[in-house]
């Protein structure tokens, strides 16, 4: 069975047909050309914008001379209610700084110790579930999202989801999420930074009170470790650290900041992929008893972190759908100067779109791009695919710290729960994907549990 694929527009609509499709799915307002495409040159009455595809160019782009092209303000303008300052949407000395100190809380030695935290967050995923493998229909996504939230709140502050804050952020984020427009005026029209961006009441009241919630985690922290209780976690990792180059900390606006991107990427991202994957092996049960398998195999406990290198197929399982339905669909880049891209010159300020979507669907980089099939990670064909267009976390210096961290919780996750349970589609149900902030389902990912006795 093909995966869902968002039906594409017609080649030529007018700017604002495109902006109507673009408000309700950001896929499907796109041209069916863009799957074979190198690059695409689109515009409009107030910029200039330019897919580029081709390998060489997203390397350029995000490898070869990233300075030249900073994240575009475009970006920020729906985000700033709820992301503020934070490393997502900072360029130049800011956006240094705050990776300076963020990336040391993810290297791999630190991985090995939120291990524990990680298996806890899926040992408990595992016991909720066991109320709803009844065979009935289930919606997935929510419970993909409440395990990458408790993900999120163990590694970070080690409290678990039921932690009274911790609950209270995952509800308003999930009604801002409800709220948050894909496209802000300020995204279309270049306006002065001293015009309104109109940004919806419940828009702002929720991402006012995440914030506060964050500012109070934040502020506890602070006082635990001006008393030296803190744990040992990626919060205190994080706010300990001074920036080796100038010696200062993160404040707690500053942290507030970079927490709120920690939940907004983490928990959401991994959620999306989360359950994705958990679809494609309900309509593909050969792998999905396969990865079954390995698990029980294989899993041990919470104090073997070596056991991730045996997920091997949990591992290519979660890549292929990292692959297929990759969270952030879109990246916009902006050019500091004019550049020549292919055989056209772009000038100073365009944006320039790199499509992990796209790029992970390609027709002339992929062999079968729309089909399920973890296994061709193990063909040229597969392997050069990873090398030249697989960027889930981006690429470059400004790849996601968290990336090593995605991959280590989501094998993990699946094979707790596939060890657990057997997922089957629900007749009629076939999830349609559209993406907002992440790539997710229209109407959510229904799938039937029940235990796995064999």
């Amino acid at each position: 069975m093909t995966p869902p694929k968002p039906a594409s527009r017609p080649d030529k609509v007018s700017l604002w047909r495109y902006l109507q499709l673009f408000r309700q799915d950001i896929l499907s307002a796109q041209p069916a050309r863009l799957y074979r495409a190198w690059m695409a040159e689109f515009r409009t009455p107030f910029f200039r914008s330019y897919m580029c595809n081709d390998p060489a160019l997203v390397d350029l782009v995000l490898k070869d001379c990233p300075a030249d092209f900073p994240k575009s303000d475009r970006i920020r303008e729906g985000l700033t209610p709820l992301l503020g300052n934070s490393v997502f949407v900072t360029n130049g000395e800011t956006w240094e700084h705050q990776r300076r100190i963020i990336d040391p809380a993810f290297e791999g030695g630190r991985l090995r110790d939120t291990f524990p935290a990680i298996w806890a967050a899926g040992a408990a995923m595992v016991s909720r579930l066991a109320l709803k493998a009844d065979g009935g229909a289930h919606e997935m996504e929510l419970e993909t999202s409440h395990a990458a939230a408790d993900v999120i709140f163990r590694t970070l502050f080690s409290i678990p989801i039921e932690n009274e804050i911790a609950a209270a952020v995952f509800h308003e984020f999930r009604a801002h999420q409800k709220t948050q427009p894909v496209v802000n005026l300020g995204a279309f029209l270049p306006l002065p930074g001293w015009f309104p961006r109109f940004h919806k009441r419940e828009t702002r009241r929720t991402a006012a009170k995440i914030r506060a919630l964050i500012t109070q985690l934040t502020t506890d922290r602070a006082a635990e470790l001006a008393a030296g209780t803190a744990p040992d976690d990626l919060a205190t990792k994080i706010m300990s650290l001074p920036d080796p180059k100038t010696g200062q900390r993160f404040d707690t606006a500053e942290m507030v900041d970079q927490v709120a991107i920690f939940f907004l990427a983490g928990h959401e991202t991994s959620a999306s992929a989360l359950a994705w994957a958990l679809y494609l092996l309900a309509t593909h049960p050969e792998w999905q008893d396969r990865v079954a398998e390995e698990a029980v195999a294989n899993l041990t406990g919470p104090d073997d972190f070596g056991q991730l290198g045996r997920l091997k197929i949990a591992r290519a399982v979660f890549r292929e759908a990292l692959r297929l339905y990759p969270p952030v669909p879109m990246m916009v880049r902006e050019t500091r100067c004019p550049v020549h891209l292919r055989d056209r010159k772009a000038p100073k300020g365009a944006q320039i779109v790199l499509s992990p979507w796209h790029l992970h669907r390609h027709e002339r980089i992929w062999d079968a791009p729309d089909e399920f099939d973890p296994a061709r990670f193990e063909t040229e064909n597969g392997k050069q695919g990873l090398r030249q267009a697989f960027i889930p976390f981006s690429a470059g210096p400004r790849v996601c710290p968290g990336a090593g961290f995605a991959m280590v919780e989501g094998p993990l996750l699946l094979a707790q729960l596939l060890r657990a349970y057997r997922v089957e589609p629900v007749e009629g149900r076939i999830p349609e994907p559209v993406a907002h902030l992440t790539v997710r389902a229209k109407d959510g990912i229904w799938l039937r549990l029940t235990p796995r006795c064999d």
